[in-house]
C-alpha cells in the first residue's frame, strides 16, 4: 500500500492499482475498493454507500 493519509478516493491522491470492470470493482492504492455503483468498502471496513446521479441530471447523445 501506497502512503496517503486520506482513505478517500474523493480526495483524488489514491490511484487505481488493480482494476476488475467485469467483477465491477477497483482497488485503490491506499487499500480503499471502489465498486462501480460508487461505493465504497474503506481499509477500516467503514462502507460508503452507492451515491448514484439521478436519471434527470444524466447527459442524453442526441
Amino acid at each position: 500500500m501506497c502512503d496517503h493519509q486520506s482513505p478517500s478516493p474523493a480526495v483524488g491522491a489514491a490511484h487505481v492499482v488493480a482494476a476488475h470492470p467485469e467483477q465491477g470493482w477497483s482497488l485503490l492504492c491506499d487499500g480503499t475498493i471502489v465498486f462501480d455503483d460508487s461505493g465504497e468498502l474503506l481499509p477500516d471496513g467503514r462502507v460508503v454507500a452507492p451515491h448514484r446521479v439521478s436519471v434527470d441530471r444524466l447527459a442524453v447523445a442526441a
